[in-house]
Order: C-alpha cells, then sequence, then structure tokens
C-alpha cells in the first residue's frame, strides 16, 4: 500500500502506511508503541480529514485500546458529525484512562496549566494563544478527575481557564471555585467572570453601556405547556416575534433557527432537547443591503480587530460569507484591521472598550454590527471566541498580522503575571 501510494504521487498516504507496516511488525513481536501510527491519525485529523482520520484511530486503537488521544481525537470526529453517543463513549474511554495531556516544544518560557473539560469549552483557540513554542501546555481534563488529583499535577507557573462557554461551565462552579483557592498560582479568565457571558445575562451586563444595544434574550430549560403559555412567556419577557432559537452552549450558528411566527416557534422548541436561547432577531442589514458582523478580541481589556464578514444572509459566518471571492470586501475588512476607529468611528470604538472594560475578561471578544444609529448591535459577548492563522500564500493572509499581534499581546499578559 505504501509503494502504491507514491506510485499515484500520495507522499504522506505512501508514509502512513509504512509507519502502520513497521507499527504492526513491532506489535507483532511483542513491542514497540502505537504512538507513531496515532501521529499519522493526528496529522490527517488536523487537515481536516475525519474519514482517514478515524480509520486509522481505529487502527490504533486495535493495537493499543487504552491509548487516551486516540479516543480523545475519536470523540471530537464523532462530535462533528453529529454522532453524540459514539463521542460521549470515547471520552469516557478517554479520560477514565488519562487526565492529564502534557504538549511541549523545546525549551519553554512558562508552564502552563489550561483547565478544560471533557466534552466541549467552546471556541478557546488554546493551540494559537499558547504556541508550545513560549510554553509548556498541561491539559487537565478537570471534569473527570478526582479532587485529590489537582494536587497530583504537574508543577505549572500559570493558570487559563479554557472552559470558556459558561453554560458549560456552570456544574462546575463549585469545583472551579476550589481549584482556584488552592492553586496558589496565577488564573486567567477566573469562573465569575466567564458566568457573566452567558447569552440570557448579556442585555442587563451591557445595555447601560453608552452606545451598545444587546438584544433581548430569555433562556428556556424546558418547552411551555401549550403555545398559549408560550405566548404568555413572551409577553412577560417584553420580547417579539420572529425570535433565534438555539441551544444552550451552541456555537457556530448550530441549530440556529429563525422563527417568524408563534407556531413556527413552537414546533421547534417541542422538536429539540435541553435548554434553549431565544433572543429577538433584528434587522441589521447595512445601507447596501448586506450583513456585516465584525469580531473584535479583548486580551487584558484591550480591544484588538480581527475580522470582518459580509453576506447577503442574516446569519454571517466567515467560512460560509464568500469573503475570500470578493475583493471589494476583502479590501473594506483589511481597512477595518488596520483602521477599526476609522472603519467605525470614534464612538462606535468607545462603545468597544467600555465593553470590554465591563466583560473583565483576561481573554474573550465581541460579534457585532453598527446599526443605523450608531449602536453596536452585540450578538455575543465571551471568552470563547476563535481566532486561528491563515494560509501565508492564501487570500486571507492578510489577518495574520492581527493574530500575531493577539498572541503577542496574551504572551505579555502572561509575562506580566507570572512576575506578579
Amino acid at each position: 500500500m505504501a509503494e502504491a501510494k507514491l506510485g499515484l504521487g500520495d507522499e504522506l498516504g505512501s508514509l502512513a502506511h509504512l509507519i502502520a507496516a513497521q507499527t504492526l511488525e513491532a506489535h507483532a513481536a511483542g513491542a514497540g508503541s502505537a504512538l507513531g501510527l496515532c501521529n499519522v491519525a493526528t496529522g490527517y485529523f488536523m487537515k481536516g480529514d475525519h474519514e482517514t482520520a478515524a480509520r486509522w484511530y481505529r487502527l490504533v486503537l486495535t493495537i493499543d485500546p487504552e491509548l487516551a488521544i486516540a479516543h480523545q481525537n475519536l470523540a471530537a470526529i464523532h462530535m462533528d458529525a453529529g454522532r453524540s453517543e459514539e463521542a460521549a463513549a470515547c471520552r469516557q474511554r478517554a479520560y477514565r484512562r488519562q487526565r492529564v495531556f502534557i504538549e511541549n516544544a523545546g525549551a519553554a518560557l512558562r508552564r502552563v496549566l489550561i483547565l478544560c473539560v471533557g466534552g466541549s469549552s467552546g471556541n478557546v483557540p488554546v493551540e494559537t494563544l499558547l504556541p508550545t513554542a513560549n510554553c509548556s501546555r498541561i491539559k487537565y481534563v478537570i471534569d473527570y478527575a478526582a479532587e485529590e488529583e489537582d494536587g497530583q499535577l504537574p508543577p505549572y507557573d500559570l493558570v487559563f481557564n479554557a472552559i470558556g462557554e459558561a453554560d458549560v461551565a456552570a456544574p462546575l462552579a463549585d469545583r472551579l471555585e476550589r481549584f482556584a483557592a488552592r492553586c496558589g498560582r496565577p488564573l486567567l479568565n477566573p469562573r465569575r467572570a466567564v458566568a457573566g457571558t452567558r447569552r440570557h445575562l448579556l442585555a442587563a451586563l451591557l445595555n447601560d453601556l453608552e452606545g451598545v444595544a444587546v438584544a433581548p434574550c430569555l433562556r428556556l430549560e424546558r418547552p411551555p405547556a401549550s403555545r398559549a403559555a408560550l405566548a404568555e412567556c413572551l409577553a412577560r419577557a417584553g420580547m417579539a416575534l420572529p425570535l433565534l432559537s438555539r441551544p444552550a452552549a451552541s456555537h457556530g450558528g448550530r441549530e440556529l433557527v429563525r422563527c417568524d411566527g408563534l407556531e413556527a416557534l413552537d414546533e421547534r422548541l417541542r422538536a429539540a432537547d435541553g435548554s434553549h436561547y431565544l433572543t429577538e432577531f433584528h434587522d441589521y442589514r447595512s445601507a447596501d443591503g448586506y450583513y456585516r458582523k465584525y469580531r473584535i478580541i479583548f486580551v487584558d481589556r484591550e480591544p484588538f480587530p480581527y475580522h470582518l464578514a459580509i453576506s447577503s444572509h442574516w446569519m454571517v459566518h466567515y467560512f460560509s460569507s464568500g469573503m475570500s471571492d470578493r475583493p471589494e470586501w476583502l479590501a473594506e475588512e483589511r481597512r477595518f484591521l488596520q483602521d477599526p476607529c476609522a472603519a467605525l468611528g470614534e464612538r462606535a470604538m468607545a462603545a468597544v472598550a467600555a465593553i470590554g472594560r465591563r466583560l473583565d475578561l483576561d481573554y474573550g471578544g465581541i460579534d457585532f454590527a453598527p446599526l443605523p444609529d450608531g449602536r453596536l448591535l452585540v450578538f455575543e459577548a465571551n471568552a470563547t471566541m476563535l481566532i486561528h492563522f491563515e494560509r501565508g500564500d492564501g487570500p486571507l493572509a492578510h489577518k495574520n498580522v492581527q493574530v500575531q499581534r493577539i498572541v503577542a499581546a496574551f504572551e505579555r499578559l502572561q509575562a506580566l503575571r507570572t512576575a506578579a
């Protein structure tokens, strides 16, 4: 197979099969490890070829059924494909075996303990923010760990709470507080700051700021008993249709549905499982008829522009907006990244700065759109904001300068906190 792949010009595939052959020979001889083959699977996983990665992970687990990292990444693959039961089973196998994962690359400036959970912690971009060239990453899956394990961790200089999704962190509130009280190290993004970013609390947190608007949001643990009860519930909350319905702890538009009528909303809630957020929909189209969603990242409360996504659809996501195919949109984004004050105006940037101070997060961000009256309509403001480097020779390479500025600012924050 390695020779056949090489003949087809697939050098990665050839190397994968060669490593597999060597691993299987060593296994048959009662020696060796499946880690090399696991690295092959992870290479495909990082490339986004989940089908191929899953096939290699299954071979890895045939050789070493207790290899936690293989179960961990296979869980992520199942979750991405909507196979939640398979994902949960893989997580149980992974974290029953191992709760601490150490990632090194050479001499690190510091050792950072990363608090995370076995399920999902939102899009906290620890790989981008904490490159292993600068630090040793010690990932601690705290929801699967007994409290006595807190005292058995490897030495660390700093703690980063990467459980950035407030709904995920809520059941762990007491556990996280006890850990913070006895860890004896500086802690970035404390649980209490993260807790204030739940969607239904955001209006109360930010709406009194000058130039800021947050749509009313209601959290429902279960559907109201009847359609009339649903209408009464919305009336009490002062909310009007159309409404956006989304499951709690969801991001990236996953299962986000716009309901224009009460019947559609009632049917949606009865067909869904678990807690849901209902948010009033605001038509935030710009004068040219397109929707614009800006993202600004806060590092130690300081704002850094990250991207501008423009779309013809109200649900704006950078990856689906077609930005890379529209040179005029990319030029507009570049202008925003280079000088956000010129792009948005002083009033808007003053509002952004006020939001950063009010959130009080060491790392976080906001997605928003300017309204015709000059206010900023905030879609979300929390610690889960995703950033990542783009391909250096691609159409979005201009964003990398901003990403590097954010990473450098986060590095300065870590140095400052550890020195203190």
